[in-house]
């Protein structure tokens, strides 16, 4: 079946990008999704071939998961393979990015001595997994790398090594001067909150000339970043999200392992029926399996991995994933200067090239910072349901640095116009958030018992920080 029927012409040229893309999603009429990097948004014709699928799966299910949908899985794998610059058998497809960040952590041997490396960015989720590895035996250190936005990537990869080599010079060594554990380091390709390219490049560098196993969590790389190139920047693990900006159906992501290090793998996340143990008879497959082990994880619905295809196929009719990201970068970029003025504040990234943002850009809030963490959630529930209920537009809200922030994600249906629906809903609802849920704070404020923050805004002294 042609899942282009009906929906576009590969021979004709797609309209221009903007609200005139919006009819190849299935979006509601009206709703302004700057949002597109929680969840992301699928294409129409990739909808009806997941669909389509589903169909024929159902019609013979054993033809289907005994033979049809293993070539189809290889074709996913090769074109994600080509994508981000990588061998096919060091590419398997797992059902997000939390799943092969628990892969990889859950795999390693951990020792006493050995040190994981996170952020005060770190993406819960995977914060969470690096704290359970720390609180089980044999409790390896759990160390955190301060980031704080504004930055640049020079400084950021400066404190890095810094980081890196204040920690090596604390480890206890082997005869030779060896240290006697391993440090293990999470790098976010790009922050989520907030949203920040970062140098994971240069930082990978950094771990290979210390002597530190890197682990890039790129959830929101593949579709925004460009010129990946795993077989060049060399990380020891990669993984990303198909579903948030590369158009597949959720949940899929890619967990990339070099040939060097797949030994290190030697189970997937659950334990396969293709696990190869020791005890194993001779002859058997070879240990560690790595590929087949992930191509059955027992019956799933293969569907968001096998429609990746259709997905890079649609987004190379629109122009390729520079034309795409060339454009969603610039409407993130204009986008931010804009909602700033409506707001008066400014953009997160201030670097002369804009060097912190891809596709997504973070623009300050007009809400007081220094609020206790009830009056933070409050605040945060207060706007997200405001946002879709009353206004039909939606851009994450967040606390960072003091700071109160909002996210925006620029997908190719996306316009400058929606970046003022949602300053004029922003307005109206800073305003009442400053007089509702804030109301005693500003009180407090006004009535001198709290100090400016240079910004506008009063802050009671004695809340405390982050």
């Amino acid at each position: 079946m042609d899942y282009r029927a009906g929906f576009y012409d590969s021979t004709h040229p797609p309209p221009p990008f903007g609200h005139a893309m919006l009819k190849y999603f299935s979006l509601e009429p009206g709703y302004v999704n700057l949002n597109n990097g929680s969840f992301g948004t699928v294409p129409r014709p990739v909808t009806r071939f997941c669909n389509e699928l589903t169909n024929k799966v159902e019609a013979n299910p054993d033809r289907y998961h005994r033979f049809s949908f293993k070539p189809l899985l290889v074709d996913s794998r090769e074109r994600i393979a080509q994508l981000v610059g990588a061998h096919t058998d060091e590419v398997v497809f797992v059902s997000n990015a939390t799943a092969a960040i628990n892969t990889v952590m859950r795999n390693l041997e951990w020792n006493a001595e050995d040190i994981i490396i996170q952020t005060t960015t770190t993406w819960r989720s995977t914060s969470r997994v690096m704290n359970y590895i720390a609180d089980t035996r044999p409790y390896p250190m759990l160390s955190t790398f301060k980031l704080a936005f504004p930055s640049t990537h020079k400084e950021i990869v400066d404190n890095f090594r810094t980081h890196i080599r204040g920690l090596k010079n604390n480890m206890v060594t082997l005869e030779g001067g060896r240290p006697k554990g391993k440090i293990v380091a999470v790098i976010d390709a790009i922050v989520a909150n907030p949203a920040v390219y970062m140098p994971w490049k240069e930082m990978v560098a950094v771990c290979r000339e210390e002597g530190v196993m890197s682990l890039v969590d790129g959830a929101h790389a593949l579709g925004q970043e460009v010129g990946v190139n795993l077989s060049e920047a060399k990380p020891d693990f990669w993984i990303s999200n198909c579903h948030k900006w590369l158009y597949s159906r959720r949940g899929s992501a890619v967990l990339y392992v070099p040939f060097r290090n797949q030994h290190h793998i030697r189970t997937s996340i659950p334990t396969s029926t293709h696990y190869v143990s020791p005890r194993d008879p001779v002859g058997g497959p070879k240990a560690p399996n790595f590929v087949m082990q992930h191509e059955w994880p027992g019956a799933i619905d293969f569907s968001s991995y096998l429609c990746i295809p259709t997905s890079l196929e649609f987004r190379a009719w629109l122009g390729g994933e520079e034309n795409i990201n060339r454009y969603c970068r610039t409407t993130a970029i204009n986008g931010a200067k804009r909602l700033a003025e409506i707001l008066g504040t400014r953009p997160m990234d201030e670097t002369p090239n804009h060097e912190l943002t891809l596709n997504m850009s973070n623009v300050e809030l007009p809400i007081p910072a220094n609020l206790t963490p009830e009056l933070r959630t409050q605040v945060n529930d207060f706007l997200e349901l405001s946002l879709l209920r009353e206004y039909n537009v939606f851009a994450v809200a967040f606390w960072h640095n003091n700071t109160w922030w909002v996210r925006c994600s620029c997908q190719v249906f996306n316009e400058l116009s929606d970046f003022e629906k949602l300053g004029d809903a922003l307005i109206a609802l800073c305003r009442e958030v400053k007089m509702t849920i804030l109301k005693d704070h500003m009180d407090a404020s006004t009535n001198g018992r709290g100090t400016s923050n240079g910004k506008g805004f009063h802050l009671n002294s004695t809340s405390p920080s982050r």
